[in-house]
């Protein structure tokens, strides 16, 4: 599932690829930027904002975000691509490199100067340089009665984390997802333990949040649901916390741990 992490990887993969060359051809595949061309211009950055991508070129930006099933890959030309090409929303070339947003939540190319009408209602990046504990704790605290879930999965509190790290995050602290923030004691440790969680995992393949890299060990409650929980054996809960950045959101908790 992207999140924050997800996103830095492949800003640092499109940024192998394209930054500092010259686009030989894109092409838009949504209608309303079908007919743009941006061909002939030099990417100058490819920039990661929680789980937002920015690719800067001249006065424009590419701005994409992968949603839930999104992912841009990176090809040689001529290369066969690994996905359908009926999947692809965004082609980028230049004169070594093809790359490729399958599935994109969203795509759009705007002015490089509206940006901040893009992305400027995002709090703190946990994985950028403008991170910020104290004001994402403050952001978090103005709304004593939402659940702490809903409050870590808003991104205008801090941007980055998603559902897996939420409800890993909220086992570690010992804490039920639906705990209201104003019941919550100590805000400044989980945001420092979810920033500690999302940068351990920036530059790892799999995600990992119980120490242990084995394939169906990496993850302590999430996606877990009905299984006994790693640290007492109780039986892992599933419960719907609803719709949360336009997504359906499930939590998991375990109720011996997390009082």
């Amino acid at each position: 599932m992207p999140e924050g992490d997800t996103v830095f990887q492949t800003a640092v993969r499109l940024r192998r690829a394209l930054e500092g060359r010259l686009l030989t051809r894109t092409d838009f595949r949504v209608p309303r930027f079908a007919t743009v061309d941006l061909s002939g211009r030099t990417v100058d950055e490819v920039a990661a904002r929680g789980k937002h991508l920015l690719i800067r070129t001249g006065d424009a930006t590419i701005h994409s975000h992968l949603k839930m099933e999104g992912s841009w890959r990176v090809f040689r030309p001529g290369e066969r691509w690994n996905r359908p090409a009926h999947l692809a929303r965004a082609v980028l070339e230049t004169s070594d490199a093809v790359a490729v947003g399958f599935e994109l939540g969203m795509v759009e190319v705007i002015a490089r100067d509206a940006e901040p009408d893009a992305v400027g209602y995002l709090g703190p990046d946990l994985l950028g340089p403008d991170w910020d504990a104290g004001e994402a704790v403050r952001r978090i605290a103005t709304a004593p009665d939402v659940p702490i879930a809903v409050a870590l999965l808003d991104q205008r509190n801090l941007a980055g984390l998603g559902n897996v790290y939420v409800n890993e995050l909220c086992f570690l602290r010992g804490i039920r997802p639906h705990r209201r923030i104003g019941d919550v004691s100590d805000l400044d440790a989980v945001v420092d333990l979810g920033r500690r969680l999302i940068v351990a995992n920036r530059d790892r393949i799999a995600r990992v949040t119980t120490g242990v890299d084995r394939r169906g060990e990496r993850l302590w409650v999430y996606g877990r649901g009905g299984e006994p929980c790693r640290r007492c054996g109780t039986r892992i809960d599933r419960g719907e916390l609803g719709r949360v950045e336009g997504e359906e959101r499930v939590t998991f908790w375990c109720p011996n741990c997390q009082r």
